[in-house]
């Protein structure tokens, strides 16, 4: 990005012999027009349904908790405006990571770039927290424009898959900005402690650090570990949401929740961040992660609603 790139890991060389040739087809399809993107997505729509089975299923028992009210008939609905968007967002992941900046001129419209100033000029680091929304790493690539400066993400690292990873790794600190392990809670300190901004999707199960409050009126598994993190890196917190609208156009939202004020109830930071979360996802309920397993760890002596 213009001003705000960052350095990448360099490729894999002869370990991954067809890499080049991998970059070079997501950077092509990354350039595509936002219509021809779209349609192209909607197509790979068509191709996934009978190849993901297992994964709506679980999204059909993710609709049936967080809508118990609606008939059958909606939450079918539902899933199909998923499917859509899923495929189309496995597309602009590529975007987010190898599109040229002049791709993304004029897709989105962003509101509260000023939180993030206001935090740069008092040399305070963001946890930028958000979920698992569709959109996040384009989200992320459009602020480190807005911004001119880098925006890092906490990710999975492909450690099993270290040609993919050298090559998504690379893209991130390209185009986005610095990349910290999920697990590497030392480096996410770091981060903030030196006044980045880092985006984290804590709306996870890890079985540890983990308090149960409402998503949708379900308990749901939520990591209670954020309010240390902030604290150690000496940040505030912010949330950000992005959802895209039927014409195509991204509409990005950064906002205080109020969560800075929770730091020292971890509990009740839990709950307003995944309130906060659901009312982003009622906002855009087909772009939300359905077939992430989100309640798969239950209360004592509740089952898994996804079964073995």
């Amino acid at each position: 990005m213009d001003g705000a790139e960052t350095a990448g890991t360099p490729p894999p060389g002869r370990r991954c012999p067809g890499w080049r040739v991998l970059a070079g087809l997501f950077a092509a399809v990354a350039r595509l027009p936002q219509p021809l993107l779209l349609a192209l997505g909607g197509g790979l729509a068509r191709l996934l349904r009978p190849l993901l089975r297992r994964r709506w299923q679980i999204a059909r028992v993710n609709l049936a908790l967080c809508f118990p009210g609606e008939s059958e008939a909606r939450r079918h609905q539902r899933l199909r405006a998923h499917q859509r968007s899923l495929a189309i967002a496995l597309l602009e992941l590529l975007r987010a990571w190898f599109a040229p900046d002049r791709a993304l001129a004029g897709l989105v419209e962003i509101e509260g770039l000023h939180h993030l100033r206001e935090a740069a000029a008092r040399g305070q680091g963001v946890l930028l927290l958000t979920g698992h929304l569709m959109h996040t790493e384009l989200a992320t690539r459009f602020l480190a424009l807005a911004l001119g400066a880098p925006v890092g993400g906490v990710v999975r690292r492909y450690e099993r898959h270290p040609c993919l990873e050298a090559l998504l790794d690379a893209a991130r600190r390209r185009r986005l900005g610095p990349t910290v392990g999920k697990f590497d809670t030392r480096g996410m300190v770091r981060a903030l402690r030196a006044g980045g901004r880092l985006a984290y999707s804590a709306d996870q199960d890890f079985r540890m650090n983990q308090v149960f409050v409402p998503f949708f009126g379900v308990p749901a598994a939520t990591l209670a570990s954020a309010p240390q993190l902030v604290k150690a890196g000496r940040a505030c917190v912010r949330f950000f949401a992005m959802a895209r609208s039927a014409d195509g156009r991204y509409r990005l939202r950064v906002w205080d929740p109020g969560l800075d004020a929770l730091l020292d109830a971890p509990e009740a930071f839990a709950a307003r961040y995944m309130q906060v979360l659901e009312e982003a996802v009622r906002a855009a309920p087909d772009q939300y992660l359905w077939v992430h397993r989100r309640f798969k760890t239950r209360p004592a002596g509740e089952a898994s609603p996804y079964g073995r």
